[in-house]
């Protein structure tokens, strides 16, 4: 009877917070009986590899960009800065600095060697650099995670509690192997009823976790282990609650903890980028009858909220105002697309796959096609000539949208729509596109993306606040 529990990088870099509210947190029976998948502290992985919102590169990034460029030694050189002084924040000085900053550079030097060598093979026409570059990408994420769990291990050792440092990465493991594979023999010997395991959130597995999940990676190895070790629960503790809405902009008096949801709302949340779960690990926890919750680390004492499978609200209900800004409306019109929208669709999905953008939502009619996509402006602008390429007599526009959802487990609610849509046009938000599927668990505004935060605000008033504050929307009543 265990759980195993991730902690998100914002926690990670409050190790008192962890400590104290999270492994020691009070009115436990045990310490024991918990295994601990970590994420990087807040930030460093986004050093390592890319911005995860703005796409600003990383060390990755920049030594993608081409080999005869050197200006990722530059970052290398300011993310190892800002490693060493993350230790000596944790550590102070003494001998458990020393011994942090040996494991620390011990995978810093070995990695900026291996990009050394690389760079300098790649130099030679028999070796292309993008044949090697999901391994680099690999590599360097791992850092960011095995220096959060040995850090963390360490600490906790420190403070008398008896955790160990489980490494999933494979540094420098001559064996590829499956990631259960690699989960199962490195947790083989963990006494969990009287050890705390402290795993790192990258796993090495030889079908690459990342060329799957990307930065969802440690989620995946989260529900792995929480599936192979036959967990009761699976835990993520985060620095904010799964709330009604965001309290920044509906108010912190306003905005609930939802408290009981299913996994079909955890994945419209992640494909608005809200990232409760990835739908891919959350699909192991789900055929495993495995309940997930998620709690603020900072608010110990509360239950969070639980995601289970079969759970369905009692009373019809809203129980999520969600959304995200910077949305790319990719509309292609052409006239001979009526009687082959099929085509047209196989064709225009496979470029958006092509150059990896993400794709939220999208609306068809006769000869028009257009996706909602997640992606930066560099991506849009190459999505858009290759479209244009392939399609040239079609007239291809694109616009900056806000897209905002109303979720919940149980929104079969005759007249919602009609109340939604008057909700939002009391704040004279102008709605470009509305979407609501057979299944009902969602409805999606396309609105401007400077009337995001009134469409919000509106929605969360009207169909939540109003209905005993967060608890469900009566409408059907």
């Amino acid at each position: 009877m265990h759980t195993v529990e991730k902690i998100g990088g914002t926690s990670m870099s409050n190790y008192e917070s962890v400590r104290d509210n999270i492994i020691k947190r009070a009115g436990l029976d045990t310490i024991y009986n918990r295994m601990f998948v970590v994420s990087a502290y807040g930030g460093i992985t986004d050093q390592l590899l890319e911005h995860k919102k703005s796409g600003q590169p990383g060390v990755y990034g920049l030594f993608a960009a081409g080999i005869k460029d050197d200006s990722w030694i530059s970052q290398f050189d300011a993310l190892t800065k800002t490693l060493h002084e993350i230790n000596l924040s944790l550590f102070g000085d003494g001998e458990l600095l020393d011994q942090a900053n040996q494991f620390l550079d011990e995978r810093l030097n070995s990695a900026r060697q291996c990009l050394v060598d690389l760079q300098s093979l790649c130099q030679h026409g028999h070796f292309a650099l993008s044949e090697h570059l999901s391994t680099v990408r690999e590599m360097l994420a791992s850092i960011g995670e095995a220096h959060s769990a040995w850090n963390t291990a360490t600490l906790l050792q420190r403070d008398g509690i008896n955790a160990c440092f489980v490494d999933l990465t494979g540094w420098q493991s001559n064996s590829h192997i499956s990631l259960d594979e690699r989960i199962q023999q490195e947790i083989a010997g963990v006494e969990i009823d009287k050890q705390i395991p402290i795993v790192t959130g990258y796993a090495h597995s030889d079908a690459g976790l990342m060329s799957t999940f990307d930065r969802g990676y440690s989620e995946m190895t989260f529900s792995r282990l929480a599936v192979l070790s036959e967990a009761t629960e699976a835990v993520i503790h985060k620095e904010f609650h799964l709330s009604s809405a965001d309290p920044r902009l509906v108010g912190e008096d306003n905005a609930v903890p939802i408290g009981r949801t299913n996994y079909d709302v955890a994945d419209q949340l992640a494909n608005l980028g809200m990232e409760a779960i990835h739908p891919k690990a959350a699909k192991g926890l789900r055929q495993n009858n495995i309940p997930l919750r998620v709690k603020n680390t900072f608010e110990p004492e509360h239950t969070g909220t639980l995601i289970t499978g079969d759970y369905v609200s009692e009373s019809p209900c809203v129980e999520i105002i969600a959304g995200c800004r910077g949305v790319y409306a990719l509309e292609l019109f052409d006239q001979d697309m009526a009687g082959s929208i099929d085509d047209y669709d196989r064709d225009v999905l496979a470029l958006i796959k092509r150059f990896k953008a993400h794709i939220i939502s999208k609306d068809m009619n006769a000869n028009t096609l257009t996706h909602y996509l997640s992606t930066n402006l560099k991506t849009m602008k190459r999505i858009r000539a290759a479209l244009e390429e392939r399609f040239p007599e079609a007239e291809i526009n694109q616009q900056k949208v806000a897209i905002v959802s109303a979720i919940g487990s149980n929104m079969q609610i005759p007249g919602i729509l009609a109340e939604t849509v008057k909700a939002v046009a009391s704040q004279e938000v102008s709605v470009l596109a509305v979407h609501q599927t057979m299944r009902q668990v969602d409805m999606q505004f396309i609105v401007n993306e400077q009337d995001y935060d009134a469409t919000v605000k509106s929605l969360h008033e009207a169909l939540v606040e109003v209905h005993d504050h967060g608890q469900a929307i009566c409408l059907a009543s």
